[in-house]
């Protein structure tokens, strides 16, 4: 035996989340819990949240799709759904994140550069030409402009003719991981989570089958949090939501069952597993027994997950096909009701038409051919999966309590105190991979000296980007501008009294009023988050 495997065998293993791994598992590890007791379909749904899971239906692929203008976006679509995509994942540009219209100053160089550019209602319409709503279930990956973004998707659907109580889908729209990750935020954070209510109650009581936010733990993690945290603050966030909703007098069961959730995946295998198990486990004990639900649908922790960008590298980018192989196994085995992998490109550009059909067929051969669908949680009944996923519901119970602490998760965001915390690890994290103590394949270890070859980027449509712009232009000169006016200033109207803006904003895009407009009008009603800042 050599000493470097010597050294290997004695030094203690900890996972990311700083859980200690032992070199056994055996029976004791999980004699105090009654595995027998547990099975899928059935509360808690540490085993999955259905009885059959994908023997009856696999998950569904969902990939991230949306570039430069609406019609090179419906392109893109048509070319997924083609080759055996079974759902949309809507990419949108940073103006459109960002409520700015495309003619804006401060959206130039940016439109359409890293995602689709939505304007008005107009864009929405060429984007889902020949697309059936009905038997296509779309995601709304927006944030800070959700709530206009998605009045735009149910405005298109009854001006389609389609019955928006039947309606399906869902819209990221989580406000407090934005403030934490991503930084797609506009108003101040007790506005922007009033807006996220908003949604949530008109769903809830006009478009019943839709799902008006997924709770993102994955951009926490990205950002900088370990498993246990992407767990802890996501349920927190989602808690936050539920708490303002109830308050707007609704029941947890008339609409948690609609709530979901999107987690990150990579790092080391076993950890990601438990962590959804234990995590799905922990989530219908907090509906069940802190809110009271009857409903075991409410109690169901439906997820997207396939992967993190986070996990990839730009160095020997064809690793990162392999890193997503296993990134899809593990999302399969943890039970995930959608997967949106992420391509091998993703480390140094938005993904191209080659990497993503890679990922769809990656997630295919795991249906068709690895026999990924033929049981029910086949890591069940692991000595060492058991017990990791019973440390992770504790664990994860533990650090919720510390954002308690801190005086709940919307305050411990508008202080800054959680986005502190995750970038102080984020770069304690990147040193880590910098000095080899992070062990990264290709990256700082088994690195090649030869220059790296050249890869293909998607390349960013300028001609495209300036027909958008004066597509906007033209719209304004052609739409009833004198309804629009009047219809802008009932969101005000609406706005000041604090009353649901989703009605009023259906009523404005319908008309064709554009995001900037509307998002524009609401930062003189709301003002803008000062983010606070750390050294």
């Amino acid at each position: 035996m050599t000493e470097i495997n010597k050294k290997a065998i004695l030094k203690d293993v900890f996972l990311e989340s700083g859980i200690s791994v032992k070199p056994l598992y055996t029976r004791k590890d999980i004699e105090s819990f009654d595995i027998e007791s547990e099975l899928p379909g059935q509360y808690p749904f540490t085993r999955g949240i259905h009885a059959e899971m994908y023997r009856k239906r696999p998950f569904t692929i969902r990939q991230y799709a949306g570039f430069a203008s609406p019609e090179e976006t419906n392109e893109r679509f048509h070319f997924l759904l083609k080759n055996g995509q079974t759902g949309l994942n809507v990419a949108f540009d940073l103006p459109t994140q960002c409520g700015l219209d495309s003619d804006s100053a401060e959206a130039v160089g940016e439109v359409g550069r890293v995602g689709m550019t939505v304007d008005s209602l107009n864009d929405f319409e060429i984007a889902f030409k020949n697309i059936d709503l009905n038997k296509i279930t779309v995601s709304l990956t927006i944030n800070g402009s959700a709530i206009v973004l998605i009045a735009m998707y149910i405005a298109l659907a009854e001006k389609w003719g389609y019955d928006i109580s039947q309606l399906r889908g869902t819209a990221q729209n989580d406000i407090l991981k934005e403030f934490i990750g991503r930084g797609t935020w506009i108003f101040p954070v007790d506005k922007s989570v009033k807006l996220v209510i908003d949604t949530i109650e008109y769903c809830a009581q006009n478009v019943p089958n839709y799902s008006p936010v997924s709770v993102c733990g994955y951009h926490i993690r990205e950002s900088g949090a370990n498993p246990i945290q992407e767990m802890a603050y996501a349920f927190c966030i989602a808690k936050a939501y539920s708490d303002g909703t109830i308050k707007r007098g609704l029941h947890i069961d008339e609409f948690a069952s609609r709530l979901s959730f999107n987690f990150d995946i990579y790092g080391n295998f076993f950890e990601q597993i438990a962590k959804f198990r234990g995590g799905r486990k922990l989530w219908a004990k907090i509906i069940r027994e802190e809110y009271h639900s009857e409903n075991d649908k409410s109690c169901w922790m439906r997820m997207i997950a396939g992967g993190g960008g986070g996990g990839l590298t730009k160095e020997q980018p064809e690793n990162n096909i392999i890193r997503s192989a296993y990134y899809a196994l593990v999302s399969a085995l943890s039970g995930t009701q959608t997967m949106a992998l992420c391509s091998y490109d993703e480390a140094y550009t938005i993904p191209t038409e080659k990497a993503a059909e890679i990922s769809l067929r990656t997630m295919q051969i795991l249906i068709h051919e690895m026999g990924i669908c033929d049981t029910v949680d086949p890591l069940g009944g692991s000595y060492y999966v058991e017990a990791l996923t019973n440390q992770f519901e504790k664990e994860i119970r533990e650090e919720m309590k510390k954002v308690d602490e801190w005086g709940g998760i919307v305050n411990a965001v508008a202080k800054g105190k959680i986005q502190e915390s995750v970038s102080k690890q984020a770069y304690e994290r990147e040193l880590g991979r910098q000095n080899g103590d992070i062990p990264k394949v290709g990256l700082n270890i088994f690195k090649r000296e030869e220059e790296a070859k050249s890869v293909d980027f998607h390349p960013y449509n300028a001609a495209a980007a300036e027909l958008q712009i004066a597509k906007v232009k033209r719209l304004r000169k052609e739409r009833n501008n004198v309804l629009v006016n009047t219809l802008l200033n009932q969101i005000k109207e609406d706005a000041i009294a604090d009353k649901n803006l989703m009605p009023s904003i259906i009523a404005a895009v319908k008309a064709y009023a554009t995001v900037g407009e509307i998002i524009g009008l609401l930062k003189d009603c709301y003002g803008e988050f000062d983010e606070p800042i750390f050294f």
